[in-house]
């Protein structure tokens, strides 16, 4: 059973920092792109950013790039994504997902609110 769990969010002030963590079960981690995308309040989901199993490659959308880095750690089957600059728009319901692009999340998100 696929499980994916979500922490690391929180509330910040533009321009702040927040290190998202998604701990992996249940399938083989270390073989999987993993991805994290995000639900914007009233929005659909939105791709973030993707991560080979080699950590090799790395893609970003164009609103986080530069200013979000994902990476991984294989043997202990955690995502992680670093959130810097944080502005306004990044508010969300951040998930991790396996693949390479936007699919129904399974575990329960994490909140990132940006506000002053």
């Amino acid at each position: 059973q696929v499980q994916l769990v979500e922490s690391g969010g929180g509330l910040v002030q533009p321009g702040g920092s927040l290190r998202l963590s998604c701990v992996a079960s249940g399938f083989a981690f270390s073989f999987d792109y993993m991805t994290w995308i995000r639900q914007a309040p009233g929005k659909g989901l939105e791709w973030v950013s993707t991560i080979s199993p080699d950590s090799q490659e790395t893609s970003y959308s164009n609103a986080v790039k530069g200013r979000f880095t994902i990476s991984r750690n294989s043997p202990r089957s955690t995502l992680y994504l670093q959130m810097n600059n944080l502005k306004p728009d990044d508010t969300a319901l951040y998930y991790c997902v396996s693949g390479r692009g936007v699919s129904t999340p399974v575990g329960p998100g994490t909140q990132v609110t940006v506000s002053s």
